[in-house]
């Protein structure tokens, strides 16, 4: 029987990693896990800090997009991070999220994969999105928030969305344990950190990540807004471009905070 209590408590005992989510706050509602961070950071919470909330009556995804879910069927969580390096090498973190989920999930035995840049996916439908916001100050990184949210137990799926997204149980028929999925994020996203801040690119992760790289031989189209254009997608380099093989054979790297790819036949 899978436990339904969900608490700071219940999760903090499944977090077992240095910094990572080691100090827990929790919230049966807040406005954003993300907003929740900020605040948190402002009054000198520390590195590794993970804020998780049941409800969010203003989570966002990306572009602005609202996010909500009903009470047991998600993981809505933002960990707040303190880093020493540049702030041109935070957007990489999203990446470093991704794999980290996606590695979690392959613990409980799912079969996944990632949709470049960070969507994690089951049967080439979404089950996980992932925000990363920077404050800076002087020139330097104040805090980086990167806030995910799992559909993990959810039992249907909104019509419209029906075609690119699902949920862990929807997959599988089973229902999780979120405090241990959350546990197991944790643990993956410290290492895969730990490895990025070194070199402050992904090339300590590359294998792993292009292992699972949802997109590897698809094709795929680019939507560039100035010039759209199809190829292969190949792998992902060290700073997390997407390489796209076109058809005169020329190589072209896809960075992803400037288009999106979409696959020609399917959501991936």
């Amino acid at each position: 029987m899978i436990t339904t209590i969900y608490n700071e408590e219940t999760i903090s005992k499944e977090i077992n990693t240095k910094w990572a989510g080691k100090t827990v706050h929790f919230a049966k509602e807040t406005d954003s896990t993300n907003e929740w961070c900020k605040r948190m950071s402002k009054e000198n919470a520390e590195h590794g800090t993970l804020a998780v909330a049941e409800f969010q009556s203003a989570g966002k995804g990306r572009l602005g997009r609202k996010w909500t879910a009903p009470e047991g069927s998600s993981v809505m969580m933002s960990i707040l991070l303190k880093p020493e390096f540049e702030p041109q090498y935070a957007s990489m973190l999203t990446l470093v999220m991704g794999l980290s989920v996606a590695q979690a999930v392959c613990e409980l035995g799912v079969e996944v994969s990632i949709k470049w840049p960070n969507d994690v996916v089951v049967s080439h439908k979404k089950i996980c999105g992932i925000l990363t916001e920077m404050g800076v100050q002087d020139g330097k990184i104040r805090e980086v928030v990167i806030g995910v949210g799992l559909n993990v137990n959810l039992k249907e799926i909104q019509d419209e969305l029906k075609d690119k997204a699902t949920s862990l149980y929807l997959e599988t028929g089973k229902t999780y344990d979120r405090n241990r999925l959350i546990g197991l994020v944790m643990e993956k996203f410290e290492i895969n950190y730990e490895k990025f801040v070194q070199t402050c690119d992904l090339s300590m992760m590359l294998d792993d990540y292009n292992m699972l790289l949802a997109n590897k031989s698809q094709p795929v189209r680019v939507l560039d807004k100035i010039s759209p254009y199809e190829g292969v997608a190949l792998e992902i380099d060290k700073d997390g471009a997407l390489l796209v093989r076109v058809q005169s054979g020329e190589i072209r790297k896809v960075c992803s905070g400037e288009v999106s790819v979409r696959g020609l036949y399917s959501y991936i």
